[in-house]
């Protein structure tokens, strides 16, 4: 496959080479993406990137990383970021993003479950020191030497490049990987780009859901290409144009909303130190009013979205109907889709039925790197998403509104119980800004459904009035029979931005059984009938 630019437009790339390479020919000098408000406050033109990546892909040439090798980088928002994938993926090695957040142990957890060989890093983020909580992770780096690392932890990775002084003698300045290359032509370069084609896997994103773990979701060039074009058309990107990147790049939604398409347009990405990335807004939540509005934009409205389908999918005419709190209800769906809401026997549900959405195309991910297809893809190639749908037929057509998440789904004396049906009842009480419900075993019922609240600013809770209004508005079943408030900073998170609940079903319990009855902060209700 030819790298050659001739007159084609960036937006006509099928691989990362080829964007990489119009976009410098068209764009040129003009400003790519810049960091506000960041302590390097760099910013980058679309020759800037191809050089600064250019120099890092020719060291990684000479390190031994080619076609399908994975390389991970731990990135915020910003130049750098756009650098290092640019480095990885314009070569065909396969970048994987790690999110900035991401804890010691999280982190061990996916640098082992990736099998990345190298490892960028950028090196202060938000005052966090990242290259110490590699440390904290991995200790051994303290006794190694990069390019020939050996970690039972981390059994593929033999290097890690970062900036800045004082690094451990197993972490290498980035000059490193850069010095590494300078035998390594352009022409060359441009030989190992040409062989990078559209069926080759770019990208590995790693996300996971509030009760699993993490797990990588491959793509390939092709369809990152396409499907970026179109959210790029979808959502008007013009060229020159300055565009908010609001959501973190090393998730789906900043890298197919905001940089992807910016790139392949001409736009400049503008980065803010800090992006949509806290328990005010953790994904898949059911959000406060207010919080609704700081995050509503222009149209589309989108609805459903996920990693594995590259991003969201539907949208709606409308930004949120009465009872719909947590995403648009869906009137239209992206072309090269197929989707189905369908029961438990894969069968196709019909209106006012309830099942799960799946979904088939060109921008799903053919896989999820080292978990069998079997266990998230149906014999005739749908994903299953988990999110549960229900389906609308109205006489302008077919509209369908998200429920809840299956595996989210609690099970009380015998009935399923929609935590977000019940979330959404609890946040439209004045003094509660945020509230999770999340179920604890129980003996009688098969789950206890507790709620944990998060007052508003110079709010107190009275906990018992709480409950007996819920009885009021909400069937018996679904009414949590234990209590906890919790401050918005003791919210805990994954790596992904989304409500850990399993941790907080444990916080939950354990202020249960430290706290007397009657307690401000905690309270466990008698039975009620259902």
């Amino acid at each position: 496959m030819s790298t050659a630019t001739g007159s084609r437009s960036p937006n006509e790339a099928r691989t990362f080479p080829e964007l990489i390479r119009l976009a410098t020919a068209i764009h040129g000098e003009s400003e790519a993406i810049r960091s506000d408000g960041r302590i390097d406050g760099e910013s980058a033109s679309f020759a800037d990137l191809d050089r600064r990546s250019g120099e890092w892909a020719r060291g990684m040439l000479a390190r031994g990383v080619g076609k399908g090798t994975r390389v991970g980088f731990i990135f915020g928002n910003g130049p750098g970021f756009a650098t290092a994938l640019a480095a990885i993926a314009r070569i065909g090695a396969v970048a994987v993003p790690i999110s900035t957040m991401i804890r010691a142990n999280e982190l061990v957890r996916v640098l082992r479950q990736s099998d990345v060989q190298g490892l960028i890093v950028q090196r202060e983020m938000l005052g966090k020191d990242l290259v110490a909580r590699l440390v904290e992770a991995l200790p051994e780096l303290a006794a190694q030497t990069c390019g020939d690392l050996r970690m039972l932890r981390a059994p593929y990775l033999r290097w890690i490049v970062s900036d800045g002084d004082d690094l451990p003698p197993g972490v290498a300045p980035v000059s490193w990987l850069a010095e590494g290359g300078s035998d390594v032509t352009e022409g060359l370069l441009r030989e190992v780009e040409s062989e990078v084609h559209p069926t080759d896997q770019m990208i590995e994103i790693y996300t996971s859901g509030s009760m699993a773990l993490p797990k990588g979701v491959r793509h390939l060039h092709g369809a990152v290409m396409a499907r970026s074009r179109w959210l790029g058309e979808m959502t008007g990107v013009t060229k020159g144009e300055e565009r908010a990147a609001v959501l973190p790049m090393f998730w789906v939604g900043g890298l197919m909303l905001s940089l992807l398409p910016n790139w392949q347009r001409g736009a400049v990405t503008v980065c803010a130190e800090r992006t949509l990335s806290n328990s005010r807004f953790a994904m898949g939540s059911v959000l406060a009013e207010e919080d609704l509005e700081r995050i509503k934009g222009p149209p589309p409205w989108w609805g459903l979205g996920m990693s594995e389908t590259l991003g969201p999918y539907g949208w709606g005419d409308e930004f949120r109907v009465a009872g719909r709190p947590v995403c648009a209800p869906m009137d239209h769906f992206a072309p090269g889709y197929d989707i189905r809401i369908a029961d438990e026997e894969g069968r196709p549900v019909g209106d006012g039925e309830t099942g799960e959405m799946q979904v088939r195309g060109g921008a799903v991910a053919p896989a999820l790197h080292k978990i069998d297809r079997a266990e998230h893809y149906t014999p005739d190639g749908y994903l299953r998403t988990g999110d549960l749908c229900l389906v609308e037929d109205r006489a302008d057509g077919r509209r369908i509104h998200f429920v809840g998440r299956g595996g989210d789904m609690i099970k009380v004396s015998g009935s399923n119980v929609s935590p977000a049906e019940v979330e959404m009842e609890l946040q439209a009480l004045p003094d509660v800004h945020s509230a999770y419900v999340v179920g604890l075993p129980d003996r009688e019922r098969g789950a206890l459904l507790v709620a944990a609240l998060v007052p508003r600013e110079g709010a107190t809770l009275d906990l018992t009035a709480i409950e007996s209004r819920m009885k009021r508005s909400l069937s018996g079943y679904k009414v949590p029979r234990a209590w906890v408030q919790l401050d918005r900073d003791e919210v805990p998170l994954l790596h992904s931005n989304k409500v850990a609940r399993r941790e907080i079903a444990r916080i939950v319990a354990e202020r249960l059984e430290a706290q007397p009855r009657g307690n401000d902060q905690a309270h466990l209700s008698t039975p009620a009938t259902p």
